[in-house]
């Protein structure tokens, strides 16, 4: 689904990313873990395609095809979503009406009902929504596009304890496609998390952990959390690179 080779990226005219080499097969979920300030951001960044990173060497190829240098909506279009940290406001454009021009069908208030977003929909976006409102916001706009490859830049951030279990249900039916997941998962992932709860509710299938521009080392990613949890960034990667 997704292979990076020897990624070197810039941002705000520093280097970040320093040769990062990755592959997401298809219907696989991968976790990045890292301190703040190691370049996971960037990394999403670079793949969606926004303007703020400028990739120096390397490529990033999507289902066999170079992406490097594709225009953001050519990526979407070809099924790569995005929901972002910190998203901006965006003044005089509706919630309904950017998901009604996203989705793929005509279903924007019960879609929205779904979210617990139905008193939002008249309502520019972002503009005065708390930080658990911009998360429902970010995955119903995500459902409504239906990607077939998405990043997840730190989904439980900002999120209270009452909305998780909704934000967790509503990522997991949007990689399964199927609240029953009777089938598998269907879409592929690249998911930022810093507490880990996202881990409840998604079922990944492993985990990197990212610091200083490079990808240190990977593993199971509850295995890869708990050592994280217990040694600390620095501790866990020396020791797991001695394994390695």
């Amino acid at each position: 689904m997704l292979k990076i080779k020897d990624l070197h990226v810039e941002a705000g005219g520093k280097e970040i990313l320093r040769g990062i080499n990755l592959e997401i097969m298809d219907g696989q979920t991968s976790v990045l873990f890292g301190p703040n300030g190691s370049g996971k951001s960037t990394l999403l960044a670079a793949i969606m395609g926004l303007g703020h990173c400028k990739v120096t060497k390397g490529n990033i190829v999507y289902n066999g095809v170079d992406i490097t240098n594709m225009p953001i909506d050519e990526r979407a279009r070809m099924g790569i979503g995005m929901m972002m940290q910190r998203p901006p406001n965006i003044v005089g454009v509706k919630l309904k009406d950017l998901v009604r021009v996203i989705s793929k069908d005509d279903s924007v208030t019960d879609r929205a009902n779904e979210f617990r977003m139905d008193n939002f929909l008249e309502r520019d976006i972002n503009v005065g929504f708390s930080g658990g409102e911009i998360k429902r916001s970010e995955l119903l706009q995500l459902t409504a596009q239906k990607p077939k490859f998405v990043l997840l830049d730190e989904p439980e951030s900002g999120v209270d304890l009452e909305s998780i279990d909704l934000v967790g249900k509503k990522v997991r039916e949007l990689l399964y496609e199927d609240s029953h997941c009777d089938l598998g998962k269907t879409v592929s992932a690249l998911v930022i998390t810093h507490t880990g709860q996202i881990l409840d509710h998604i079922g990944a299938d492993r985990a990197y952990i990212l610091n200083d521009g490079h990808i240190k080392c990977s593993g199971r990613p509850t295995d890869l959390l708990k050592d994280i949890r217990e040694r600390g960034y620095k501790e866990c990667i020396q020791c797991r690179m001695v394994k390695m």
